[in-house]
């Protein structure tokens, strides 16, 4: 159990200690600070700790905000202060330097005053010590709850008017809602889900309990539309939709209730991938029960969702420390930003997971695989196009210097292999801004030409094989610092991914676009993976996971030796089908190592992308 200590007189009336109690403290009282340190130093040192002002008044989700918030060390809120663990020596550091300065009866301000935007209370001075020293102390926003330490009985009163005039728990279901969703999600879902967010909260189910339910309900609907009978189709694009009002409850769950976790994040990011993707699959397994082979339009249908999410993140990363990051595009969106229908508009033009799932159901309950993956298709490259211009024209005409950080992330989302780092090693630096990206484009696009006109198994695939992992080793030779070397894992996924699409739809073989399906869906994890622990701040996959996979290019160059070597009825096929195993294999047991482990990254931002 966590531990809250008073610092201070009880104040007569006050409704303090069971609200701390409510929310899952022991509470104890201690005269002084003497004696708050005294109390603290018996607590265990892997247990929360609270201090709290026993003159508090405030909204009840308000000391909720400010004490229970798993993701951060250190929080306070006026008249509050809560460290978990890894924060607790810098705590007991700041009540010995500050001594009898934070003293039970400190100077709290003028009469009348709720000490709102300067804290002098104990745990406030506490909290302005830990952050002089170095410890960061989130300060959470309230907006309109109240938080105060009214200095008398007056302000006491005012203080608590002001309580009573909001109601905290139509704040607390507003903000369990994300702030920037898409058209569909924020007025044909979110109107409804976060009060089954709530319901789910009152009968203690945890968010990670609704993320698994959201995938089994997709992976259902995926067999439904495996049957390849209308009936199946309709329960299938229903059930999606209803996998995707769960996917909006367990965030908003996480939320409301602040049940905040690293693993729930990395669920809940992972598993939206799992569903579509297997969706797809479904749908193609239904389409070839009547007759109609759709796995060429299934795998692509991926590949251009991965290859958008890639283009995201890498622009994302490149730009998130820049500094004199603007351009006149970025001040033209702005501008549109203030005419609201517009911020609509470009929100479900780039088709986002609601609008696209919607689309999915639909289509799939009153059309046919074929029109399903036609309609993604044209819809997903036509917001390609429109993102990716966009971020072209903000990179060409903005004069941002970007950091080593980002050139390491950029080469982490990269994901080069032993032989493309051999080439980086041996080759020269050639200068120049457009050196990296053109060597890139220049290489994938030999290789995806070689891919669709040489004939299967033709050893002129293994030489484009061979060019391009040259000049992929020679476009990562230097730092990627250039404007738009954020291109590069983006082309590199395409190179990658279009060539094994190509190769399986090319070979004619029995059961080659379902393993392709299945490498490429092996592949693309481990790339959401890596971007989702560069985002936590732990950077990339360890090397030898990349190596063992073979990188990008070793991956290419395997898949053209086995097309070459292995073109007997089902010799491609087995091949395809075990390497998807392999890498499947040894990515998902590293990942599930490294996320449930104590070093996982806390991903605070679970913002699903377009």
């Amino acid at each position: 159990m966590s531990t809250a200590i008073l610092t201070g007189a009880p104040v007569p009336g006050s409704s303090i200690e069971d609200d701390l109690r409510s929310l899952g403290f022991d509470v104890q009282a201690a005269a002084d600070v003497s004696e708050a340190a005294r109390l603290l130093s018996v607590v265990p040192a892997d247990s929360r700790v609270a201090l709290v002002d026993p003159r508090f008044v405030g909204h009840l989700h308000a000391l909720r905000l400010g004490l229970t918030d798993p993701r951060y060390p250190a929080v306070t809120v006026p008249g509050a202060l809560t460290v978990q663990a890894e924060a607790r020596a810098a705590l007991t550091q700041a009540m010995s330097s500050t001594g009898e300065a934070v003293g039970a009866g400190a100077s709290t301000g003028p009469p009348g005053d709720t000490v709102t935007a300067t804290d002098r209370t104990v745990p406030g001075r506490l909290a302005v010590a830990m952050d002089t020293e170095g410890t960061a102390v989130r300060r959470p926003e309230l907006g309109s709850l109240v938080a105060a330490v009214p200095a008398d009985e007056a302000g006491r009163a005012a203080a608590l008017a002001s309580v009573a005039a909001v109601d905290d728990e139509a704040v607390r279901l507003r903000s369990a809602v994300k702030a920037r969703d898409g058209f569909f999600t924020t007025y044909c879902i979110s109107p409804y889900s976060r009060y089954l967010a709530r319901w789910c909260s009152r009968r203690g189910f945890t968010p990670n309990q609704v993320t698994t339910a959201s995938l089994l309900a997709a992976l259902i609907a995926a067999g439904c539309a495996a049957t390849g009978t209308r009936g199946g189709y309709i329960a299938a694009g229903l059930l999606l939709l209803f996998s995707f009002v769960l996917d909006c409850t367990d965030g908003q769950l996480a939320r409301y209730s602040l049940q905040h976790s690293t693993l729930g994040a990395w669920l809940d990011a992972t598993f939206d991938r799992a569903k579509e993707y297997a969706y797809y699959a479904g749908l193609a397994l239904g389409a070839a029960r009547g007759g109609d082979d759709v796995w060429v339009l299934a795998l692509g249908a991926m590949v251009l969702q991965s290859c958008r999410h890639v283009i995201d993140f890498s622009f994302n990363e490149a730009n998130h420390d820049a500094v004199a990051n603007s351009s006149p595009t970025a001040a033209l969106s702005d501008k549109l930003d203030s005419v609201s229908w517009t911020v609509w508009l470009r929100r479900m033009i780039v088709l986002p997971i609601g609008e696209r799932w919607a689309m999915i159901a639909v289509l799939t309950a009153f059309t046919t695989p074929r029109i399903v993956f036609y309609t993604l298709l044209v819809g997903c490259a036509f917001a390609a196009c429109y993102t990716t211009a966009g971020r072209l024209l903000r990179s060409l005409t903005r004069k941002a210097r970007r950091t080593p950080r980002a050139a390491q992330a950029l080469a982490d989302l990269a994901d080069s292999g032993p032989f493309a780092q051999l080439v980086a090693a041996l080759s020269p630096r050639i200068p120049g801004v457009w050196t990296a990206p053109v060597l890139a484009v220049v290489g994938a696009g030999a290789l995806i030409a070689a891919a669709l006109q040489q004939p299967f198994g033709s050893t002129q695939m293994i030489v484009a094989a061979v060019f391009y992992t040259v000049c992929s080793g020679m476009a990562v030779a230097r730092p990627l610092l250039g404007a738009l070397d954020w291109l590069l894992p983006p082309v590199f996924r395409a190179a990658e991914y279009c060539t094994i699409l190509a190769l399986a739809a090319r070979s004619d073989v029995d059961g080659a676009l379902p393993a392709a399906f299945g490498l490429v869906s092996a592949v693309a994890y481990h790339h959401y993976d890596t971007v989702y622990r560069i985002r936590g701040g732990t950077g990339a996959p360890p090397q030898w996971l990349v190596r063992a996979i073979g990188g990008h290019e070793g991956r290419v160059l395997a898949v053209t030796v086995l097309a070459a070597v292995l073109t007997g009825a089902s010799g491609f096929t087995v091949a395809l089908t075990a390497l998807a195993v392999a890498v499947a294999l040894v990515v998902l047991v590293e990942s599930i190592r490294f996320w449930v482990s104590s070093g996982a990254p806390a991903v605070h931002d679970e913002g699903e992308p377009a």
